[in-house]
């Protein structure tokens, strides 16, 4: 016997998390031409590293709001559970975008190491400042929907990025107008790359382990375990799986063995309520059977 229930408030809070994206995609891009004509006339790789990294972000954002639509869509005969999916492997190509921009930055910072070139540190300076501007704005908007979603969580990690970036930078600008030390510029570029595989590296271990449907963070399988073990008339519990189908979208599957089956719509309606009002997972499917069956002989409880 299964029993489902689907989150509805997730869509609400895509919704919202879509328009904000949108709303920083279009500031991202107003700033991305601004940072590549200053980087170039200051000629500050700080600033172009930032600038690279930012079109990153109009890609990732970009991406993003693509796998808001595409989740949208209805489920058909061959994708049963939707698109809801794509939000992760939109995730995970912003995570691979992000380690390619900072090898390129790496490449970078080594040839102005071998062939240091003057900067103006001043008009870098205003730059760099007006970068983070945007950026803090942008992560302002999106901070609370990357909690919710892994998709925007991808392009909050660009944003972020780019802080630190954008901070640098004007760091950058201050050393090289008081010291004169262009190589600082080139230093910082490669502190900015260090933090982007960082950035990079917590998000795939996010999506590698939604992909593996590994059990989310937030849950711990052995509460839940003896939570269901101890409604009245559940004698055993096995084969039971709880994972993600995408960012706060979480499933549970198990086989609960009962001591009377004329009580399994009684049972299964507790397991689920409790399911879903104590541990927050809305998608369950449970199977009741009695010892008969024979089912956790063959998927026996783990240890």
């Amino acid at each position: 016997m299964e029993h489902h229930n689907h989150n509805h408030s997730s869509r609400a809070v895509r919704e919202a998390g879509r328009s904000r994206l949108r709303f920083v995609l279009i500031l991202t891009s107003i700033f991305f031409i601004v940072e590549v004509l200053g980087g170039l006339w200051t000629n500050s790789l700080a600033l172009l590293s930032d600038a690279g990294h930012m079109l990153s972000d109009m890609f990732a954002l970009g991406l993003s709001l693509f796998a808001f639509w595409l989740s949208s869509k209805e489920p058909s005969p061959t994708k049963t559970y939707g698109y809801y999916r794509f939000e992760v492997v939109a995730a995970f190509i912003n995570g691979v975008l992000l380690i390619l921009v900072a090898l390129w930055i790496f490449g970078e910072a080594y040839r102005r190491f071998q062939y240091p070139a003057p900067v103006k540190s001043i008009p870098m300076l205003f730059i760099a400042v007006l970068g983070l501007i945007i950026n803090l704005s942008g992560i302002y908007l999106l901070r609370k929907a990357g909690t919710e979603n892994i998709n925007i969580k991808g392009a909050l990690f660009h944003l972020m990025g780019d802080a630190a970036g954008s901070v640098g930078a004007i760091t950058a600008a201050i050393v090289i107008s008081l010291t004169g030390w262009t190589l600082f510029d080139s230093l910082v570029s490669v502190l900015i790359g260090l933090l982007i595989i960082y950035s990079a590296w917590r998000l795939l271990w996010d999506v590698v382990n939604i992909l593996m449907q590994g059990v989310p963070p937030h849950i711990d399988l052995d509460n839940i375990r003896q939570a269901m073990l101890s409604v009245d008339g559940v004698i055993d519990l096995c084969d039971l799986h709880i994972w993600s189908l995408t960012s706060k979208v979480d499933s549970l599957s198990a086989h609960v063995v009962v001591q009377d089956m004329g009580r399994n719509k009684e049972i299964l309606e507790k397991l689920t309520r409790l399911i879903n009002d104590k541990f927050g997972i809305n998608h369950v499917t449970l199977q009741i059977e009695d010892e008969a069956v024979g089912t956790c002989r063959l998927f026996p409880t783990e240890e």
